[in-house]
This record gives C-alpha cells, sequence and structure tokens, in this order.
C-alpha cells in the first residue's frame, strides 16, 4: 500500500460513519457529520480546497466532494464568509434562507433546512428589510429577536443569490415615468423601465410618440421585463421590456403568464427537437430486443381516461393455481431506452422534471414523438417496456417479484368508465376483441379487492376529498366546475402501481443501488401537538406518542368518518401532515405507511421515474448506464424534482384561480350554500356548493362585533355575541366581487333581503305559467318543508323583494390596477392582517366599497308624486334578477 493510500485509509477510519457510507457507496466520501467535525476542530474558516486535503480527498474525489460541499451549503449546515471560505453557521449566528415575499411587503425568511410545508422555523422580515432582497432570493439572515406575535425577527446580512432575472407583468405609465408590476404578487415592487426607444417598451424621462416604424408598448398590456438592476435598500430594481405577450384579457393569456411566472420551460430547444427527429417511426424489433424478455402473447391492456393520449402502463393478471393468490404484470413504458444520460433529450427532461397540466393545454416533458408516439403503449403496436411481475398472496402481500426488460404489444386502449362498466355489470362487452379480455379484467378486480383490504390492514390514510374538473364551450369559457367521478376501474390500477412502486423500492433497497425514494415524513412535534390540542375539544384523541404512525392516522380517520363534523376533522389531520419529496435517504411514507416506496410507473411524466428505470437497469447489469456519482448529486437532483413538483402544482393552481374568477365574474350578486374551509385572522374562506370555489369572506363583514382566530380551534369567536365561524360549517354567501388582477373571490353573508332576490330571481327565470308553483315544488324537494309552506315563504320573500333597496354588486374593471376599499363594519384595530387569494398567490383581503367612492353603491330610488300601479311578483322576480346579475365589465 502506498504512503498516500496508508494517509486516506487512517482519516478514513476516523470517520465515525464511515461504515455506512460505505454500504451505500462503492467509493465512500467523508460523512457530513465528519466534514463538520473537521471545521469544528480548525476552529478557523477553511478554503475548499485546504478541507479536501485535510480529508485526504483525492484528485477523482473532487467533483463528488465539490457536490457534497455544495449540498450542505444548500442545507445550511456550511456557509462562506465574505472571503469565500467555509464557516460553520453557528460561528456566524446566521442562518442560510430562501425569501419567500407577501403582497403587502414583508416576508419570511425560510431556512433552506426546512421540509415541505412545516414553517415553524420561518424568519418574519419586516418591510424595510425586504428592500434588499426579492421573493425567491437566497440569503444569509441574522436572528434579532421576536415580533410581537413571537415569531423569530431577523435582519438580511447579504443576498448570496438572485432568483429573479426576468419578470412577467404589466405595463404601466405614471406621471412621465413608465414602470412594470409584476404579475407574481410576492414581488412586492415595481420595476422602473430604464429609458430606450418606444419599441422596447422605454420611456426615457418623459414619454414620447414612436418614430416611423416603431410600435409602442401600451399600458396595461402584459410583457416581460428584463431586470438590469437588482433592489437596493433605498432603491427599486431597474429593467427594460424585453417580449410583449398581448392584451391581458387575450384566450389563453393566464396560461403565458403562469409559464413565465414560475420559469416553467415550454418550448424545446432545437437539439431536443433534432434529436427526437433521428429516433424511429416505430419499435426495431431487431436492433432493439435484445435480452429482453417477449410478452407479446400476454394479453397485456391499459386503462385510462376518455382524454388521456399518453399511456405509459399496462397490466395483467392472474390467478395462481390453488388458490395461492396472483400473478401480476405492470408494463411501464421504456423510456430510458430513447433518452440516455447526458443527452439534449435528458437535460430537457431534467430541468423540466415533470409534465404540467393545465385546463387544456399540456407542457410535456418529453417531445410528443416519444410521450404520444414511441413510448405510449398504443394497442396492436410493438412496445418496449420495463417490468414488474410480482406474486401476491390471498392476504395482499407480495411473496416475490422480478424486474426485467421487456417487448410486448398491448391487446386494447380501455377507459375506466368502460371497465366499470363491465365489471359492475351496467355495460356488455360489444366487439369479441373485449369479450375475450373479460376474464382477466375479472382477476384483476379480485386482485385489487385483495390489495384494497391489505392497504386498510396495514392503516394507509385514505383522505375523502372532491377532486374538480372544468368544463369549456367552444369559445374557452367555462361551462360547468364538476367533480371527478372515481369508481372501482380507477381504483384497481391505483393499487397495481403502488404495488409496482413498493417493489421497485425494495428493489433498490435490496441491491444497495443508489437512486430516488418518495418520501413522507413523520408530522412535525410542533403540527403533531397543535393537532392534539384540537382533537381534544372534541374528545378525541391521536396515538402513538410522540411518533405517530400512518395507522395511528387512519385509525382517528375511521372514527370520524360517519361524524357530522368529519369535514373539519379531516382538513386539520390532512394539514398537519407533511409534504411527500423525492430523496436518496429512505425513511419511508408516512401516509401510505410503507417502509419502502418510489415512484417507478410514470417516466413519460415524471423524471424521478425515468432515474429508477436506469438503476434498476443498472443494477439488472442489463446495460451500463451513468448515473449520479454519490449522494450528494443524488441529493440535488432531488431537491431539483421536489421543486419542479411544486413548481407545477402552484402554476396550475394560478390558471385554475384566474379561471373561476372569470367564470364567477357573470354571476357577482348571486347567493350561494357554501362549507367554511378555512379560518384566518383576518377572514373565513368559503368553498361553494356544486360550484366548488372558494372566495373570502372577510372579517369586517361578518357583523358588529370584535372577532378573534383561534388558531388551536381554527374558528373566529366574536367578543359580545359569541357568534362562532369554524372550519366544517356550513354559510349562506354572497359573491360581491370577482377580481382578475389578484385571482380574489369575496363573498359577504346574505342577507334575507339577497335571498329573497334570489328566490326572485330563479322564479324569473322560469319560463311559462305555474312559475310560482313550479318554484315552490323545487324549493319543497330541496328544504323538505310541506309544499305550502313554500308557497306562503316564497309569497312573503317576493313581497319583501319589491319593498327592500337593492344595491349594485361591486366588479373588478378589468385593465386597471386593482384598487383599496375601506371596510364596512367594526374590526379591532390590531394591525395589518394579511390576506390571500382563492389559490396560490397571497393579497390583501376584499373589503365592501363605501358609498362616494368610485365604485358606488346604488341608492333607493325618491319616492315619486304619482306613484305607479304596484308590478306582480313574477315581474318584479325578473327585474331583480336581471339588476343582479349583469356586471359591468370594462375592456382590457
Amino acid at each position: 500500500m502506498s504512503k498516500n493510500a496508508k494517509r486516506v485509509a487512517k482519516v478514513r477510519r476516523q470517520d465515525p460513519h464511515y461504515e455506512r457510507e460505505s454500504g451505500k457507496y462503492e467509493n465512500p466520501l467523508p460523512s457530513r457529520e465528519y466534514v463538520i467535525e473537521t471545521l469544528q476542530k480548525a476552529g478557523r474558516p477553511m478554503g475548499e480546497y485546504e478541507l479536501a486535503d485535510q480529508l485526504a480527498i483525492g484528485a477523482d474525489e473532487l467533483d463528488a466532494f465539490e457536490r457534497r460541499i455544495r449540498a450542505m451549503e444548500r442545507e445550511g449546515q456550511l456557509m462562506r464568509n465574505r472571503k469565500g471560505a467555509l464557516i460553520l453557521p453557528t460561528k456566524a449566528d446566521l442562518v442560510a434562507c430562501r425569501i419567500e415575499g407577501h403582497p403587502d411587503g414583508f416576508g419570511f425568511a425560510r431556512p433552506e433546512t426546512s421540509v415541505g410545508r412545516d414553517k415553524s422555523a420561518d424568519i418574519f422580515l419586516d418591510n424595510r428589510q425586504m428592500e434588499k432582497a426579492l421573493h425567491g432570493d437566497r440569503v444569509l439572515v441574522r436572528v434579532t429577536g421576536k415580533d410581537r406575535r413571537g415569531r423569530p425577527e431577523g435582519s438580511i446580512v447579504e443576498v448570496t443569490e438572485r432568483a429573479n432575472t426576468e419578470v412577467v407583468g404589466r405595463v404601466f405609465d405614471e406621471y412621465g415615468v413608465r414602470y412594470v408590476v409584476p404579475e407574481d404578487r410576492r414581488l412586492h415592487t415595481r420595476i422602473v423601465i430604464a429609458p430606450e426607444t418606444p419599441a422596447n417598451g422605454g420611456a426615457g424621462k418623459r414619454l414620447r410618440k414612436p418614430k416611423a416604424g416603431e410600435t409602442a408598448v401600451q399600458p396595461g398590456q402584459v410583457v416581460i421585463a428584463e431586470i438590469l438592476e437588482q433592489p437596493g435598500k433605498r432603491t427599486l430594481p431597474v429593467g427594460r421590456i424585453k417580449e410583449v405577450l398581448g392584451n391581458y384579457a387575450d384566450p389563453g393569456m393566464e396560461i403565458e403568464i403562469a409559464l413565465r411566472k414560475h420559469d416553467l420551460p415550454f418550448e424545446f430547444p432545437k437539439a431536443v427537437i433534432d434529436e427526437a427527429a433521428r429516433l424511429p417511426e416505430e419499435v426495431v424489433v431487431d436492433k432493439d430486443l435484445g435480452k429482453r424478455e417477449d410478452l407479446r402473447d400476454i394479453p397485456l391492456v391499459t386503462i385510462d381516461g376518455e382524454t388521456a393520449k399518453d399511456f405509459d402502463d399496462a397490466v395483467f393478471a392472474e390467478a395462481l393455481p390453488k388458490g395461492k393468490g396472483w400473478r401480476m404484470i405492470v408494463a411501464i413504458a421504456d423510456v430510458s431506452h430513447y433518452v440516455r444520460p447526458g443527452s439534449p433529450l435528458d437535460v430537457e427532461a431534467e430541468a423540466r422534471g415533470n409534465s404540467v397540466y393545465f385546463p387544456r393545454r399540456v407542457i410535456p416533458m418529453l417531445p410528443e414523438k416519444i410521450s404520444n408516439g414511441l413510448c405510449s403503449l398504443n394497442p396492436d403496436v410493438d412496445r418496449l417496456a420495463m417490468v414488474c411481475d410480482a406474486q401476491i398472496n390471498a392476504e395482499g402481500e407480495v411473496t416475490q417479484y422480478r424486474f426485467y426488460p421487456a417487448v410486448f404489444r398491448s391487446r386494447a386502449r380501455l377507459t375506466y368508465n368502460q371497465v366499470w362498466g363491465w365489471l359492475s355489470g351496467e355495460l356488455t362487452p360489444a366487439t369479441p376483441a373485449h369479450q375475450t379480455i373479460q376474464p382477466q379484467l375479472q382477476t384483476l378486480y379480485a386482485l385489487f379487492k385483495t390489495l384494497h383490504a391489505a392497504r386498510e390492514k396495514r392503516g394507509a390514510i385514505d383522505f375523502d376529498t372532491v377532486e374538480t374538473q372544468m368544463q369549456f364551450n367552444d369559445h374557452g369559457k367555462i361551462e360547468a366546475i364538476v367533480p371527478v367521478i372515481r369508481n372501482d376501474a380507477h381504483r384497481l390500477i391505483e393499487e397495481c402501481m403502488l404495488a409496482a412502486n413498493v417493489c421497485a423500492a425494495d428493489f433498490l433497497e435490496k441491491k444497495k443501488q443508489p437512486g430516488l425514494f418518495r418520501i413522507h415524513g413523520t408530522p412535525s412535534p410542533e403540527k403533531l401537538q397543535g393537532l392534539r390540542d384540537f382533537m381534544k375539544e372534541f374528545g378525541l384523541g391521536l396515538e402513538g406518542g410522540d411518533s405517530p404512525t400512518g395507522k395511528d392516522y387512519g385509525k382517528l380517520l375511521d372514527q370520524i368518518r360517519e361524524r357530522p363534523d368529519f369535514s373539519l376533522l379531516q382538513t386539520i389531520l390532512l394539514r398537519s401532515m407533511q409534504q411527500a419529496i423525492y430523496s436518496p435517504d429512505n425513511i419511508g411514507h408516512f401516509g401510505l405507511s410503507y417502509e419502502y416506496y418510489t415512484h417507478f410507473t410514470s417516466p413519460i411524466r415524471r423524471y424521478p421515474d425515468l432515474l429508477v428505470h436506469r438503476a434498476i437497469k443498472n443494477a439488472l447489469k442489463f446495460e451500463k448506464v451513468k448515473l449520479p456519482a454519490d449522494e450528494g448529486a443524488w441529493e440535488e437532483i432531488g431537491l431539483h424534482c421536489s421543486a419542479t413538483e411544486r413548481r407545477a402544482d402552484e402554476a396550475t393552481r394560478d390558471v385554475e384561480a384566474w379561471l373561476k374568477c372569470y367564470y364567477m365574474q357573470d354571476r357577482v350578486g348571486e347567493v350561494f350554500d357554501g362549507t367554511i374551509s378555512g379560518v384566518t385572522a383576518f377572514g373565513a374562506f368559503v368553498t361553494l356548493d356544486q360550484v366548488y370555489v372558494e372566495g373570502l369572506v372577510h372579517i369586517s363583514e361578518l357583523g358588529s362585533d370584535y372577532f378573534h382566530y383561534d388558531p388551536i380551534r381554527h374558528c373566529l369567536l366574536g367578543e359580545r355575541t359569541k357568534q362562532q365561524y369554524r372550519v366544517g360549517d356550513r354559510l349562506r354567501v354572497k359573491l360581491v366581487r370577482a377580481d382578475l388582477e389578484s385571482n380574489r373571490i369575496d363573498f359577504v353573508p346574505a342577507s334575507a333581503t339577497d335571498e329573497a332576490v334570489q328566490a326572485a330571481g330563479d322564479g324569473a327565470a322560469l319560463q311559462g305559467g305555474g312559475e310560482r308553483e313550479a318554484l315552490a315544488l323545487a324549493r319543497s324537494r330541496k328544504t323538505g318543508r310541506p309544499l305550502a309552506v313554500e308557497r306562503h315563504l316564497l309569497d312573503a320573500e317576493m313581497a319583501k323583494s319589491q319593498a327592500a333597496p337593492r344595491k349594485k354588486p361591486v366588479v373588478s374593471q378589468v385593465g386597471t390596477p386593482a384598487g383599496k376599499s375601506r371596510a364596512i363594519g367594526r374590526q379591532k384595530p390590531a394591525g395589518k392582517t394579511p390576506g390571500r387569494p382563492v389559490s396560490g398567490g397571497k393579497a390583501k383581503p376584499a373589503k365592501a366599497v363605501k358609498s362616494g367612492t368610485a365604485q358606488k353603491s346604488a341608492r333607493p330610488a325618491k319616492p315619486s308624486k304619482s306613484p305607479k300601479p304596484a308590478k306582480s311578483p313574477v315581474a318584479s322576480a325578473k327585474k331583480a334578477a336581471k339588476s343582479s346579475n349583469r356586471p359591468r365589465r370594462a375592456k382590457a
């Protein structure tokens, strides 16, 4: 052994976690703990190469060591001083954070070590501190004390990385100065446009008319602004207009804004398009088959939604002899065969991280030739696949499994509703081909029932939530928002995919093959304590002590499922949990109650699944695959994929919120039934029945009382009246505002007058004779009250609606910045209370517009000298409906 090798061995043996590292990696590096210990012993800052020398890092290990150091910096375990040397954060009393801005100007510094939705360690930054940085920036923060709410408060010492180089927003001119207001309200500042030619959106010191051939940017248009100078302590950011996207109300603009606001790649580079074009049109079996197993004689089928275009999984099941269980085959498109590590296709897929599904538009992770062509498991064509071939016993336990590459041919492209129709007996297969596959569908269904029973026994958490989808007309406007009806065909595929994912995770563990796992940690101690305090109010308890399991959660969920307050209790349970992420460190999946879990089944639309395929192939020695070299590289890609997943969720929420606002604009003034879905210090969020839209009832609209927020009981409590508004409570509300500027929907509690007008409007909508009788009958069916009672109430309401003065609804004007309005009603002066919109971003709460402001409420007409004859109730109802359902809308 050489002298250098002896030194390396001696140094590495001093690492207390050397055995753990060597068990995970072929070429183990010093553990993170040992790196920290080395710096602590040195007692001074150390350069990266000096530290590498101390730890006996060889030249061939430097790249991997640098990645580990970057990962430790990113997670706040290490930081650099002004000279670039490495130090421990505890020595500098600094915390490495990422900024989360708020529309009201303040913000939070979130430590890099925070995971998922846990915000207990966030550091509050006031408006003055936020002048130095923007949302998303990386900073070093010093904790300076506690604010009046007891939260850690800090100051920004240094901005280490800027997150915003381009911003999407709208152009406005004011006093001869042109600026851009970002669409992302968390970017709480304006971008001043530097003096340029009007063709580029500039204005100089004063606006001037464009010269011949120039096109001026119009105020109100949506643009991309490039930031030339970042904000300082007393200076606004300065930029230039790089691209004009169009007018705010143009069809599809909400998606164009979301793509740029969230920095989503949406155009494939030329190198990616060229590489995809070189791929074959169909599978070349002689060239591609190689050592693959041939499954073309097995009748696998795909089962997907009616509108699906890419089919990446196929299934088959058969019963084992003597009732010993089933053989299950899950075939997943072999994307890794076509997308090679380091290729343009791979680099772009990694940058995207996943496909993004907007209403009416998909941003795919891979070009269509792969996602809808070569890797889409269309029927009656040869396709390459990675296969999980498992045996499952009568108790639903996987007794053995095998992974292998294969070639197969799907027998049929089936839909969930079609399969469920056959399984339930409501439909009969119409073609001989479909009749042939009936027996194996029945076998799959029997397997599903066993797997589902095992899931319940295991204690997996099964939340009962409602998913919705938007239905559009030919002009791209929402016609309806409807719930997605899940049947056992959906659940059948879900259980098969879960089983395959568990087998994949177990395979990686047993082979000691590094890869990405889908992990879901236990709730934080703070969340658990809050949950237990809340459940105690209802005489309920969560078992498991300080370390409850998913089974403990599932047991509590089963206890409350039949209670009338189930919605409230389930919501609080759900909010106590962490967010699932991708990581090379397998800690299991809390929600699913799995010891091992990963994502294997969707490599067309998720990059982690593609990496898992490569890892499995590497462990099988099917082909030599280039994989991330060490823990640091795997950890980096796991954090990236977790971030791209959250980015996609935020972008789709923004688009859906905008579309819902647009949909509700025509319904301002209407009355709806709803359920309180969230309570904050500034009001209650209400989700409407049947419409599935959420909006805010601001605290100032709740009545002439002081309302206090109780964070433990999740309610607002009136100081004088003891009136309570709690998550899960039913509330009848009137829509008063649907603001496209802020994606904000505002309600007020419905009054008796509002309900009378609504009832009158319903009656006016009926055509032909017997209107009063038809309306009374409909109400009787809804309320269960006798028809005679409903007739009496209807007559009284219509009479009252004629006498009651009506106010015009407040409608946001599209094309101008959202204004502020003063609240009517009593509200205890407890400082500024931040608000948030329907979903995604945050905004100030909407309040009723006071009489005398720009948008005035209608005043009751003065009595005329010669009164007109009284109108009939139906005529009055028609007039009321016409008045209350026709909001004014300005041009964009």
